[in-house]
């Protein structure tokens, strides 16, 4: 499903990834595991065309992406939850939610059934769908990132860091999201970053260990 081959990134001079190979399979429940700076961030990034590829290939159900733009991979079907969240504070939760299927320009229909199929899986977003986004916990901000990610992530869903700054109920509350996913989205490729590997145990499939831009173990 998502494939990521031999990927090498430079950033400011200095190379962050190298030689980075990972796959995600159809349904697969993917960690990432490493320390703040092993690359975790800039393997997603990589992913969503944030980050140049000096070498090294993407691909996703085996079309090659590598040269896709930025802007595009969304309509390719992978979905992106940023650690920093990224939210509009002006914009209310719903608003948040569905920005990225309207910048596709679904047809108006598609974009609300995908925004319903969002509160059903979490149905918390809709309980302060009309509350703005600056209004926000950060725990709840998690949330409408990750409702956000799944509007448009047909085929793969990255996720960084989702649990790091929540408070312990928050943190489960996500996890149980997380969880249900699988049944609501089975065919769905979820790539998940984390420091800890203890958080994920029982949420995914397979894990990769990075450290200093390789992968060391999976």
């Amino acid at each position: 499903m998502l494939r990521l081959e031999g990927a090498s990134v430079d950033i400011a001079g200095a190379r962050i990834l190298r030689g980075l190979s990972l796959h995600v399979p159809a349904g697969g429940r993917v960690a990432l595991i490493g320390r703040n700076g092993a690359g975790k961030t800039t393997t997603l990034r990589a992913l969503m065309g944030l980050v140049p590829l000096r070498a090294g290939r993407i691909a996703i159900d085996g079309r090659d992406c590598t040269r896709v733009e930025a802007h595009a991979r969304a309509g390719l079907g992978i979905g992106y939850a940023p650690e920093e969240r990224r939210l509009f504070g002006s914009f209310t939760v719903a608003e948040n939610i569905t920005l990225p299927a309207e910048v596709l320009r679904l047809p108006r229909p598609e974009v609300e059934r995908r925004r319903d199929a969002v509160f059903a899986l979490l149905p918390e977003l809709h309980d302060f769908a009309g509350r703005k986004a600056a209004g926000l916990s950060g725990g709840q901000g998690k949330m409408v990132a990750l409702g956000r990610a799944l509007m448009v992530g047909t085929r793969a869903v990255l996720l960084d860091e989702p649990f790091q700054g929540l408070a312990p109920a928050l943190a489960l509350r996500y996890a149980e999201a997380l969880g249900r996913l699988r049944a609501a989205l089975p065919d769905v490729a979820i790539l998940i970053t984390e420091s800890s590997p203890d958080l994920l145990t029982s949420l995914v499939d397979a894990t990769y260990v990075i450290e200093r831009g390789e992968i060391v173990s999976a």
